[in-house]
């Protein structure tokens, strides 16, 4: 999930609309990347507490603040204010072996970005020297949103970006 954090942050800096809330007839762009999760609570209910300022984070520190919500969420220890001021916010259905699922916006955010779990599968790879198939691990990653703000092109080039970035992960980083 870290890097799925890191990857949203990073294409939110790339296409920040994604980023924003309708206030009226206002589309307002946030400053600050606050980054919503979705965790699922003992009880089967889900609550939602928020990285502040992803964007100034590593990807270490996304990672220690993510497990440290996530663990006080389920606990019940959360503080208010550690459930606001979301900006965009991710749902990991992976945890469940979903494929797929349609999220609900959490409003005032314009957009809510669901990973589905990742599997081995079968994948065309393609090369100068001719098509092969080959095993890929694979994850089905789809985007919620307000479509008064953010049309399916734009939905499209940031799931682009945010994949591109998970293609480029290096599994040797610490």
């Amino acid at each position: 999930t870290p890097f799925f954090i890191e990857a949203a942050v990073n294409a939110i800096k790339k296409h920040p609309i994604i980023n924003s809330s309708v206030d009226g007839d206002n589309i307002i762009i946030k400053k600050s990347i606050n980054i919503g999760i979705a965790a699922s609570l003992p009880n089967g209910n889900l609550i939602v507490p928020v990285i502040k300022n992803g964007d100034k984070l590593s990807l270490s520190g996304l990672s220690k603040s993510l497990n440290d919500l996530a663990k006080r969420a389920r606990e019940n220890q959360l503080k208010p204010d550690e459930i606001q001021g979301g900006t965009f916010t991710i749902t990991n259905l992976g945890m469940f072996e979903t494929l797929t699922g349609t999220p609900i916006i959490n409003q005032p955010q314009v957009a809510i970005l669901s990973v589905g779990t990742i599997q081995k599968r079968p994948v065309v790879i393609e090369s100068p020297s001719g098509d092969s198939i080959g095993i890929r691990q694979m994850a089905i990653l789809s985007l919620s949103y307000d479509h008064r703000v953010i049309d399916g092109a734009l939905s499209g080039r940031f799931l682009k970006t945010v994949r591109d970035l998970i293609q480029k992960i290096n599994p040797d980083t610490e």
